[in-house]
């Protein structure tokens, strides 16, 4: 399936429907008076959050959603059915915008809770209700309030616990691939990851938390370079960040300073996330290398850094149960 994570469409809640003009007419019935009825109330447009979705795909092909009219009045004071609503159903963490004033309507985060975005019209008032002793014949009737339109922004962020960053290519498919279920596509080239991939770990029996591997970030990617800022925003949910460095780079610190400063650049309350620092693929280093890298200063208080494998699972059971442990910690 292919994953959308942003989307524009229309959505217009029902118009109320109109009061109606009439006047009772029965044989043996004199003077029988106005009787026109109500109209009904238009349908609102609602979102729901669904667990069992995972991508916007679904708003790629359709942008306006309508719900349905409330019908007219009629005579014998009988009131316009209401229109029906009309329920829209996104991925957890959708975030929904309007277009033009960017105000953010509505953050889907809790399933099966109703989101009313646009109230449906009320139904006009029927000439029956205008009747006074003044007045017993009114020959006029109220029509139907018009719904609300409203240009809407859907953009999706995944909700995780933990999201692991890094340069192209440093082994964070990998490491996803081994710390939990998820078989995201793995590959020696750049931006092998091409969408987010979202990940269960289980520690132990009640202990689980959900990892994120969002797409290489490069220096300029917060200017739109590389895959540009595309899935930074899957990361604004998370609570914890975990950076992951290539043993063979030239200089984990640097790449390190370069993470951190996209980051900033696209949200400073990004560089205020609790970290851990995790430096792969030391199963293809010399131990001469493995020494210089387990005494970079990287200035981080309370911040734990560990050099792991992926690959013969070195040090891959205490970075889940750090993980844990920072996820737990006040």
């Amino acid at each position: 399936m292919k994953f959308i994570d942003y989307a524009k469409i229309l959505i217009k809640s029902g118009d109320g429907g109109n009061g109606h003009i009439s006047f009772r007419r029965e044989k043996y019935v004199p003077k029988g008076g106005p009787d026109g009825g109500n109209g009904g109330k238009g349908g609102d447009v609602i979102f729901i959050a669904d667990s069992h979705l995972n991508t916007l795909l679904d708003f790629k092909y359709k942008h306006i959603y309508k719900a349905e009219n409330g019908q007219k009045g009629s005579k014998s004071r009988c009131t316009g059915s209401d229109g029906n609503d009309l329920f829209i159903r996104v991925p957890k963490g959708t975030l929904i915008k309007n277009i033009h004033s960017d105000e953010i309507l509505a953050d889907i985060i809790e399933p099966d809770v109703e989101y009313i975005l646009a109230k449906g019209g009320k139904g006009g008032k029927g000439n029956s209700e205008f009747a006074t002793p003044t007045n017993q014949t009114p020959r006029f009737a109220e029509d139907g309030k018009k719904g609300i339109e409203l240009e809407i922004i859907l953009e999706l962020k995944l909700i995780a616990d933990i999201g692991i960053v890094g340069l192209p290519n440093v082994g964070k498919s990998t490491l996803i691939s081994v710390i939990s279920s998820a078989k995201p596509k793995i590959a020696d080239y750049p931006f092998t990851t091409l969408v987010p991939n979202l990940g269960i770990v289980k520690i132990a029996e009640g202990k689980s938390y959900t990892v994120a591997d969002i797409p290489g970030l490069i220096e300029g990617a917060s200017d739109g370079k590389g895959l540009g800022i595309q899935f930074l925003r899957h990361i604004e949910r998370t609570k914890c960040l975990l950076f992951m460095l290539d043993s063979m780079s030239e200089s984990p610190l640097k790449d390190y300073k370069i993470l951190i400063k996209e980051l900033k650049k696209y949200n400073i309350s990004l560089s205020k996330k609790k970290r851990i620092i995790c430096i792969s693929k030391i199963d293809v280093i010399t131990g001469e290398i493995r020494k210089k890298l387990s005494k970079i200063d990287f200035k981080e208080k309370n911040t734990s850094v560990f050099l792991i494998s992926s690959v013969t699972g070195e040090s891959i059971p205490e970075l889940k149960n750090e993980m844990w442990n920072v996820l737990t910690s006040d």
